[in-house]
């Protein structure tokens, strides 16, 4: 059988019944108008096909779910204007489903679950309306300019589990579903204002931000939203209370940051988001070389606020600073900055201004863990220069960066998958990812990290759980690519292709040039028969890495049981990459 991933939508008219009983000739035509001057050219529009009319009803095929939501709410939009003068006996009403999944070619038409999941969806839906799945809510949720509300979990005639189902809204203001508030306090740390005048000093309140978040997230017993997932708001106005329903959190921190000449200003303010009120506010004055002093001030002020009976061990630890140097501590803001780029440029002055910490304070652990850090990026996007040596440096990085930060998670667990990926010691990986995660649970690096080993071990299980977990920290992350393609991998490593081949359009879609997620696209494209997508994705691949074979396949994907080896090759290799 011929299978291909598509998104299918399935829509029928509400109480066409009843309307062929009142009038049945006028009913028919008022339909028959409807589907061929409305529906049949939006669908075309957005690159959809008609595959099957059943009475009142019709299935339709997208190439992607963003395609088959935006047709679903031009064609919703469309009827309710046509039916704004018509009496309510004489309107013709749609109700959509949509789900993505693999479906069975057969000629012209289509079967399998993605098609009667749809169908069940579509029975679901109020008149007017378009009921999702969570697949479908997941891939066209950031791309489209509507909401989703999740309706709840049923289980759908037929089906052996209960799904997620999400209501789409048509009103053009676009949300998700807020996530669950945590069972223990939980707060965002927004980017902090530069009032400097000066934007080449944007890197230095974001440097304030980060140490603030830093210290919150040491503290075991507070939920702490991810540095990318809150910088997602930097550069534009919000509202506290959306965000904290965005973010599922209770408290937000917001600030700025003032510099001229050799004084600063750093004031914060802490909200309720549930309610607006605000909880605490300061402001806090001086000198630059003291700043670190300061970022200490506005951390203790903020978590005194929250847990007023917080001990003075706990106040302590989250004051313990990286470096005493402000210097080296600029240079690493400078570092991470390039790092977070994800390109060979990026990457090599990431190099060159981590190495400068480090030679203004040899014992930055932080400096020399995200030093590390950049050759596994390098070795994944096919950017090395010197194998043995760049291997031989991250090992030695990675493995100072420990001597130097046994009480920094960030350092640790960074250090950690270093060791994991380039020495391919997963013993000692596992060991220091481990107890990064101990100091610090609220770290979605650390999660990450962890889900990476889970991959390489041959514990998909594990790796789902822990990458749900770094998800759930960072949620707006603009790095969520990569969690995405660990996701694929974890799937795949499993034997389950076309939830691979799903996690892995979704990574390659966000970042089109992420290799790593190219190399697990091709793969799983191969193994569930998509060949065409397959060679694309093979031929991207390539023009990126020309150096990578089916040969040297374990030197980049480091996958620890043979089995788990043969299946990548074998997937790779049915996609065409070379031996």
């Amino acid at each position: 059988m011929e299978r291909r991933l598509a998104a299918i939508l399935a829509a029928d008219v509400v109480g066409y019944s009843r309307l062929m009983e009142q009038d049945e000739a006028g009913t028919f035509e008022r339909a028959r108008q409807r589907r061929t001057k409305l529906v049949e050219p939006a669908i075309a529009r957005h690159r959809g096909r008609i595959f099957k009319l059943v009475g009142d009803g019709m299935l339709a095929e997208f190439g992607s779910a963003v395609d088959a939501v935006e047709c679903a709410a031009a064609i919703q939009k469309a009827m309710s204007e046509a039916n704004r003068d018509q009496p309510e006996n004489r309107r013709i009403e749609l109700r959509i489903g949509i789900h993505v999944g693999d479906v069975i070619l057969e000629g012209e038409d289509r079967h399998g679950d993605a098609v009667n999941v749809a169908a069940r969806l579509q029975q679901i839906a109020k008149a007017g309306g378009i009921c999702v799945s969570r697949r479908v809510m997941g891939m066209a949720h950031q791309k489209v300019a509507l909401g989703f509300d999740l309706l709840g979990e049923e289980k759908l005639k037929n089906m052996s589990e209960a799904m997620a189902i999400y209501a789409v809204r048509l009103d053009g203001a676009p949300s998700q579903q807020a996530p669950p508030l945590p069972n223990k306090p939980s707060i965002a740390v927004l980017p902090f204002n530069n009032l400097s005048g000066d934007p080449e000093q944007d890197y230095f309140a974001d440097g304030v931000v980060e140490e603030i978040i830093t210290a919150l997230s040491r503290m075991r017993w507070l939920f702490v939203i991810a540095r990318n997932s809150s910088f997602t708001y930097k550069g534009r106005p919000v509202d506290v209370k959306q965000v904290g329903r965005e973010l599922g959190v209770r408290y937000v921190l917001e600030g700025s940051v003032r510099k001229a000449g050799n004084k600063v200003r750093i004031t914060g303010q802490l909200v309720d988001a549930a309610t607006g009120v605000h909880l605490w506010a300061d402001r806090f004055d001086g000198a630059l070389e003291d700043i670190f002093d300061l970022q200490d001030q506005v951390t203790a002020k903020v978590v005194s606020a929250i847990a007023p009976r917080l001990e003075k061990a706990e106040i302590e630890r989250a004051q313990r600073k990286p470096t005493e140097s402000l210097d080296a501590y600029d240079y690493y803001l400078r570092g991470m900055a390039g790092l977070h780029q994800w390109s060979r440029e990026g990457n090599n002055a990431a190099l060159v201004n981590f190495h400068r910490a480090i030679e203004i304070d040899p014992k930055f652990a932080l400096a020399h863990a995200m030093a590390a850090r950049c050759f596994p990026q390098r070795k994944g996007s096919g950017w090395v220069v010197d194998k043995a040596r760049e291997a031989a440096e991250a090992e030695r990085l990675a493995r100072r960066a420990v001597e130097l930060g046994g009480d920094d998670a960030l350092a640790l667990s960074t250090a950690g998958f270093v060791i994991g990926y380039i020495a391919r010691d997963f013993n000692k990986a596992a060991v220091l990812i481990e107890r990064g995660l101990q100091l610090n649970a609220n770290m979605a690096w650390g999660w990450l990290y962890g889900a990476w080993l889970g991959v390489w071990r041959g514990d998909p299980d594990l790796a789902l759980e822990r990458i749900d977990r770094a998800m759930r920290f960072s949620p707006h992350d603009p790095q969520f690519f990569v969690m995405q393609g660990i996701a694929a991998y974890a799937h795949y490593v499993a034997g389950r292709y076309a939830e691979a081949l799903s996690w892995a359009e979704r990574a390659v879609f966000e970042r089109s040039d992420y290799v790593t997620g190219l190399r697990v696209l091709a793969a799983s494209a191969a193994m569930t028969g998509h060949d065409g997508q397959a060679s694309d994705a093979i031929a991207r691949l390539r023009e990126l890495d020309p150096d990578l074979h089916l040969s040297n396949l374990r030197d980049v994907v480091p996958l620890q049981k043979p089995e788990d080896l043969s299946r990548m090759a074998e997937g790779l290799r049915k996609a065409g990459l070379p031996e």
